[in-house]
């Protein structure tokens, strides 16, 4: 392939400037010219309310997206737990790279992991999941809601605002902040987000030159994994707005996919969980193991949304 001038829409976080900056390296190498156009999105001006109160993770991802639809830039790259789960009619997924850690690390400046932490203490984050995995593991604490970047919900840790607080590893891991992590959650105890750790391409579907360069880049066995971790997710109706963890592990050639839903409306209530696994060869199976894993949820009592 002849030798392109690309330009890549991102947010302008520090971790979505890591994540452009990555692909960039990643097509100069390959001969490429690539540019950064950054962009601030309305997910990232609206911090003083939940996400699945303002409109959810489509926030993230729509200006990139008109980028994209005026030609100002050829590809955006994306945390796929952001993506929505359905992309807008003449938008593809060109590429999933491959997985960083997927598990939820556990941060705090006194307490070296979740147990140690005395009655009632206050936790930070605002993922309905991880509020509902929190409980679960300890019904006694204070969950309070933490939004911004990532060295945002540090300070206000470091600031005294939460005894602990609650992130991706993948995303410390690529700002060089593993020392922050006192402890990653086993995804036993915390069944990570539908594609967390995983980054998405995403271009124009007319743009065949982009989805030809992207085929020989993208991870096949995180691409599959992802596909039917998201898989459940489009099912149940899922967004920031549904407390749902999806994730897929391979095991002796096949994926496991495991699956757990909590009732928003009875954060206390039990979560609901369900798992199943498939010779997984191709994103059409991956994507059928999802759909499965999502109908045993549904038949053991979680509600989807439509």
């Amino acid at each position: 392939m002849s030798s392109l001038s690309l330009t890549i829409a991102t947010r302008e976080s520090q971790l979505a400037l890591w994540q452009a900056e990555h692909v960039q390296h990643i097509l100069q190498r390959l001969g490429h010219q690539v540019n950064l156009l950054g962009m601030t999105t309305l997910g990232d001006q609206i911090l003083d309310r939940t996400l699945s109160k303002v409109g959810g993770k489509g926030l993230f991802v729509k200006e990139l997206e008109t980028a994209l639809e005026t030609g100002r830039a050829d590809l955006a790259v994306h945390s796929l737990k952001d993506v929505p789960m359905e992309l807008p009619p003449g938008f593809a997924l060109a590429a999933v790279l491959e997985r960083e850690d997927p598990r939820d690390a556990w941060v705090s400046n006194h307490y070296a992991s979740l147990q140690d932490l005395p009655q009632g203490a206050v936790v930070g984050t605002s993922s309905l999941r991880r509020q509902v995995l929190l409980r679960a593991l300890r019904p006694d604490l204070d969950i309070q809601p933490l939004r911004g970047n990532v060295n945002t919900r540090l300070r206000k840790l470091d600031e005294g605002q939460y005894d602990g607080i609650v992130l991706a590893a993948a995303g410390l891991k690529r700002l060089a902040m593993d020392a922050r992590i006192r402890h990653a959650f086993d995804t036993d105890t915390m069944l990570p987000a539908a594609g967390q750790g995983a980054l998405g391409i995403e271009v124009r579907s007319d743009r065949q030159d982009l989805l030809d360069l992207f085929a020989g880049l993208a991870d096949a066995r995180t691409w599959q994994t992802v596909t039917a971790e998201r898989a459940v997710s489009r099912c149940m109706g899922g967004s920031c707005s549904m407390p749902l963890a999806a994730h897929g592990e391979w095991q002796d050639g096949q994926l496991w996919l495991r699956a757990a839903w909590g009732d928003e409306a009875n954060p206390n209530a039990p979560l609901v969980s369900a798992q199943a696994s498939a010779a997984v060869h191709d994103l059409a199976s991956a994507d059928a193991l999802g759909l499965h894993v999502a109908s045993l949820l549904q038949q053991a009592g979680a509600q989807g949304r439509r």
